[in-house]
């Protein structure tokens, strides 16, 4: 295989990851009796046989467009007749031909729906923002959808006025805007173990990215009079039906915290905590308590149960680590990745997403040898802080196996760990906080499968 810095070859095709290769059985009954060895290679045979479907449907396609190609030199349909009137859909919908990227669950994960995930799509999606409609989502009882004329925010504690805010007030105030990743604590947790999931929406789709909109927090802790040189903690409180409660340390709520109402210039959707949400930039998604109800001050941490008992790290000690909040240096290649086909020998652009969450990614290195040579990716802009940054690299293969990875380096210096340099600090019990690097192994057929390489 080999690797040149411009496509100089020709351009070759890649084959789409199938976006539904699950039966409805299949779920039902990975719900009852869980996962085994026998259902995980269910899974892989599915995504294989629905590949293949594709793969033939691509065949075929490409025989009929032998020239001259009709698509082309011919008017089609759409370019002779009228179109459908201004206003057709008055809030706009992606086009039919892309029903099939969407949100999805993947089975077992829970008991019930109401506290389970629904991945984002990371293999067929563009540039680094992610649509308001294929934001993933994490529930512990479920989402509602709050009427914004009733919804209230207080802030109690360590203040000297305590007080009681509506959304009119909290929209009156001045407001800021800006892009951030959120990501799930548990993202990649199913990859702590032997290989569990297919794609990179199920490896890594814990992850989106958006402008959030919203009053930052210190002007509120301001206005209510915290006691700023005795306080050091402030505790998050959500109005859903588990009363997700959060701590977040003073110093870091009065950085970068955001009370926040919009989602890439409209309003927040329900499922990601409609009408009013926190932004805590960097730091695992649970923190980012949604439908925000009450922020408390206080002079120590609270200990709730998603801090002390969940969102924890099993170390190989049998202590447990808590408090390890911050979303450390990582990246994943997102095409060609699993599920995927390389369909000829050719140009391909490994393309993927890195984040950090202390700061701005400053490198991404690209191997297609599992990591025995590395060479620097293009870093698309804008780069920002605690923000998805979008990298490029031009490839050229020669048909040959090959196995692909990713390997971010944050501002701070740190470099995103392989499994092995993880697994030696941190053991092989943990559920949260898996930034190890991803590997997609490219076979001889095109097809492209998760691996792990130590």
């Amino acid at each position: 295989m080999r690797d040149k810095s411009s496509p100089s070859q020709k351009f070759a095709r890649l084959r789409n990851a199938p976006e539904n290769f699950i039966s409805d059985e299949f779920v039902s009954e990975v719900r009852q009796h869980g996962w085994d060895d026998t259902r995980r290679s269910f899974i892989r045979k599915s995504l294989m046989a629905a590949g293949a479907a594709l793969a033939g449907g691509g065949v075929a396609r490409a025989a009929t467009q032998n020239p001259p190609d009709q698509m082309i030199t011919e008017p089609r349909p759409w370019s002779t007749s009228l179109g459908n009137p201004v206003a057709f859909h008055p809030y706009g919908q992606p086009s039919k031909y892309e029903v099939n990227l969407q949100r999805r669950q993947s089975p077992g994960l829970t008991a019930v729906p109401q506290a389970s995930v629904a991945f984002s799509p990371l293999q067929g999606m563009f540039g680094i923002i992610t649509a308001n409609g294929l934001h993933f989502e994490r529930h512990h009882q479920g989402w509602v959808d709050v009427d914004p004329t009733e919804h209230r925010f207080m802030i109690n504690g360590m203040v000297k006025n305590p007080k009681v805010y509506t959304m009119d007030d909290l929209m009156r105030l001045p407001s800021v805007s800006r892009m951030h990743f959120i990501e799930c604590g548990a993202n990649t947790a199913m990859e702590w173990g032997n290989v569990a999931v297919p794609t990179v929406q199920y490896t890594h789709g814990m992850l989106s990215c958006c402008e959030f909109t919203g009053v930052p927090l210190k002007y509120l802790l301001q206005d209510c009079g915290a006691d700023f040189k005795n306080a050091q903690f402030i505790l998050a409180e959500g109005n859903d039906g588990s009363s997700e409660t959060r701590t977040i340390s003073m110093a870091r709520a009065m950085d970068d915290v955001i009370v926040a109402w919009g989602m890439n210039g409209e309003m927040l959707r329900p499922e990601n905590g409609y009408p009013l949400r926190l932004v805590v930039p960097g730091v695992q998604g649970v923190s980012w308590v949604k439908w925000l109800r009450r922020i408390e001050v206080g002079d120590k941490p609270w200990n709730a149960k998603d801090e002390t008992l969940g969102y924890v790290d099993h170390m190989p000690d049998g202590t447990l680590r808590q408090y390890t909040s911050i979303q450390e240096c990582k990246s994943v290649i997102t095409s060609p990745s699993g599920g995927q086909a390389l369909l000829s020998k050719g140009f391909y652009n490994i393309t993927g997403l890195a984040w950090s969450g202390r700061g701005k990614i400053k490198q991404v290195d690209i191997s297609v040898d599992g990591g025995r040579n590395w060479k620097t990716a293009t870093l698309n802009t804008p780069i920002l802080d605690k923000c998805l940054t979008r990298f490029n690299f031009a490839w050229n293969w020669d048909g040959s196996p090959a196995i692909l990875q990713s390997r971010a380096v944050d501002e701070t210096g740190y470099v995103q760990p392989t499994k092995s340099q993880l697994v030696a600090v941190r053991g092989t019990r943990s559920i949260y906080h898996n930034n190890a690097i991803q590997s997609w192994k490219v076979a001889e057929s095109g097809e492209v499968f998760n691996v792990h390489v130590e």
